[in-house]
Order: C-alpha cells, then structure tokens, then sequence
C-alpha cells in the first residue's frame, strides 16, 4: 500500500514538473498576455489558466475537489468562471501564438526543410445534447450516430510534419440557418472579441475556415500544403486558399454538380473517369489527368488522381492537387497526413474531456474550455516528440541521429481505405465482416 502510494506520488511530481517547464519554456504567461487576457486586482490569469490545465491529471472535476477538500486552489470557484466568461480574451489568437511558438522552437529544429509541412482543416462534433439553454446551442447532424443532436461543430485548424501533430486554432460553429439555433447569442458590445467570436461561429464553415487560415498566416506558421477532406472541396474554396498563398492537397465529392475544365469541356469527376483508359495491374492509383478548376473567369490548373478501393475494385476516390509538379504516388503520401486529426478528436474527447468537463452555458466559458484542452494536447505531443525523437537530445544528437521518418506511401494508403470506409458508414450501413 505505502508502495503504490509513493509511486503516485512520485507521479505527481514528475508531471508537475513536466508541465511547470512546459508552461517555462514556451511563455504562456506572456502568451495569455498578447491575447488580451489580464486583470487589474485579485488572483493572475496564469494561476487560474493553470488550476483548469491540471484538471484533467487530477481525475477529479472542480466541483469535486471542492466537495472533497483536496486539490482546492486559493481562489473561489466564481473566480474561475468569471475567468472563463471575459468576453476580451481572444483565444484564436493565443491557441495561435503558442502553437507558432511550439513550431519554431521545439519541431522545425528537428526536421530537415525537405519534408512537407501542413496545415489541415476539419470539423467535429462538440456534443451538449442534455443541454437546452447553452448560448448559440444548434442542431447538428453527426454522421457518425446519422441523426441531429444538439452541439457544435468544432471547425479546426492543425499542423502537422508527419510525425507531430499540433493544433492551431479552432472555432465552435453553430449554424448559419437561424432555424436550426435553439438559442441566440447574447448581447454584447460589438467592439468586443466577444462579438467577433460570436459573429464568426454563424458563418458557414468554408467561409470561418479561410479566417482561421488567415490567422495562422499571420502567424507565420510554416506550411506549404493545406489539407481537407470533400466537406470544404470546392472550386471557390480552392481558389480562396491558392490565392492565400498554398497550394491544397483535397479529396473531391463525385458529385455531377461539380465541374472541372477538361479538354476543352465542363465535365464531373465521374465523366472524366469514364472517358479515360485505367491504368492495369496492381497499380497504386488508377488514373491521373490534369483539368482546369474556374470560378469567375478565373482559373487554376490541378492534378486529379483516381485512388482504387483494393477490396472493391469498381469504388474509388479522388484526390487533388493544385500543386501540379507533384507525382501521384506523393500526392497521396501527403494527404495520409490529414489522418493526423482525427486522432487528435479522438484524444481530445476520450482522454482530454473535451465535451466533458465544461458544463458552462456561456459561449466565452466553452470556448476557454476549448482552448485549454488544445494546450494539453500541445503539452502531451510535444512530449511525445521529444522523448521518441533523440534529436532532441541536443546538437551532438541533432547531428548524428537519424530524422524521425515521415509518413510512409503505405502507412497513407491504408489510412486512405480508413477513410473511405469512414465515407462509405456514412451513407450505407456496412457489417463489420
């Protein structure tokens, strides 16, 4: 008994002092600062910011530790939720700032200037469904269960290298369609942070995904690829993102309502399939054409590839690619990486409590929430990099170990029929034989 009570404690220590030098190394006071997040009298936003981080290795919410008088900080739990509620913070930008910080400092030294970074969008679901009264709360289908429940949608913005995935920054979407708004948002001074964020999470998806974009430029976080599966594949969207500056790397619906410039005609991804003579054999993809993507006379040249379905040999994907000097079998590899955030979901909300432990009714209070559990994940890679990666070591390691590898062609291709099979549940019912 006293064993395992001195092995916990032990424990306890080693993670404190993991996230003490965490929160040392990378500023996060002065991170908190630039994000306008400060008071003028009581307790600092760092000792509350840092009360909320260690929540979830205490395995105990704030209201049972101070049920049960252990892990009781000195400040009264009002202070945390006005904390929580401050209109004036803008998390985007924090979330922003310390992933950029992460990047420059602790990654890029570790990688060669040779590998692909990207950043990749995706939404989730962000479930309140036994609440009634949460500010903007909406009705959203989850395409996991197939049916509306009440939430979000968690639109977010990551980077990864292959090896180390990072959040960026994210937005909790309601929904454009006042229809669907169980409640309305609550009235604030529109010069405010509060209003903005409140402002953008009623804005369609591609449209609140080019301003997280936007951000991380600002930011200058290294990337060249953007990556998105068919949810945000568009020709508009496209076109926005390549006159950003970088080039996308998507999968595109075979829908007969999207166009694309090929040979001289407008034809859907099917008709240009079709058309074409497939490659034989055990090829790795089963086609590749060139085609022009136009929005308002304006035009983009891209590469498409047809990517087969092994266990169905008449199913295949589509892939493209606005950068054309790629060859097919990379455009590929480079997509597997967009593998990277679903995982970060799935960690977020199996071990993270990422819906679980914020029950506020206030948007400003779930968004914090929201962004501290992205610094957890932030802490919790950023570990997991530097104890498997031995360049991290120091100089003497950086030059003489190997380069952690990056994403393989079949690590891609496997995780490529993971999301088909994915696309295919969604639709269909599939047995698991």
């Amino acid at each position: 008994m006293n064993k395992s009570i001195t092995q916990a404690t032990q424990n306890d220590k080693q993670i404190s002092k993991s996230i003490k030098r965490f929160f040392t190394r990378f500023h996060v006071s002065s991170v908190l600062k630039a994000s306008n997040a400060y008071k003028k009298k009581g307790f600092s936003v760092m000792e509350i910011f840092q009360y909320l981080f260690l929540l979830i290795f205490s395995n105990r919410s704030m209201y049972m530790n101070l049920i049960i008088g252990r892990n009781t900080p000195d400040f009264a739990k009002d202070t945390v939720y006005r904390f929580m509620k401050m209109i004036q913070i803008n998390w985007i930008r924090f979330t922003t700032i310390l992933s950029a910080r992460i990047i420059k400092d602790a990654i890029l030294p570790l990688d060669s200037e040779e590998r692909a970074k990207v950043l990749i969008i995706d939404d989730s679901f962000f479930e309140r469904n036994r609440s009634k009264k949460v500010e903007l709360l909406a009705k959203v289908y989850d395409h996991a269960k197939h049916k509306y429940l009440f939430g979000f949608r968690m639109l977010t913005l990551g980077w990864s290298d292959g090896s180390t995935f990072l959040p960026v920054n994210s937005v909790l979407l309601s929904t454009e369609n006042r229809k669907n708004r169980i409640n309305e948002a609550t009235e604030v001074d529109k010069r405010t942070v509060g209003y903005k964020r409140r402002k953008l999470s009623m804005e369609k998806g591609t449209h609140a995904m080019l301003t997280l974009l936007d951000i991380a430029k600002k930011a200058a976080i290294p990337a060249k690829y953007v990556l998105f599966d068919s949810w945000f594949s568009s020709p508009s969207t496209l076109h926005a993102v390549k006159n950003m500056g970088y080039d996308v790397i998507g999968m595109v619906k075979k829908t007969p309502k999207m166009f694309f410039h090929y040979n001289g005609k407008d034809m859907s991804l099917t008709s240009i399939y079709n058309k074409n003579k497939k490659r034989r054999g055990r090829s790795r993809y089963l086609l590749s054409v060139m085609v022009d993507v136009v929005k308002d006379g304006e035009t983009i040249p891209a590469k498409v590839v047809y990517v087969c379905n092994r266990n169905k040999r008449k199913e295949y994907l589509c892939l493209i690619s606005t950068d054309v000097n790629l060859d097919e079998n990379e455009i590929i590899r480079i997509y597997g990486k967009r593998w990277d955030i679903e995982v970060f979901f799935k960690v977020c909300k199996s071990y993270l409590n990422l819906s679980r432990e914020c029950n506020s009714l206030s948007y400003d209070a779930i968004t914090a929430h929201t962004a501290v559990v992205f610094t957890r994940y932030m802490m919790l890679s950023l570990e997991s990099r530097e104890c498997n990666d031995n360049r991290s070591l120091g100089k003497l390691f950086l030059y003489f170990s190997d380069e952690m590898s990056d994403i393989t062609w079949i690590q891609a291709f496997q995780m490529l029929l993971q999301m088909f099979r994915t696309m295919l549940t969604d639709n269909t019912e599939l047995s698991d034989e």
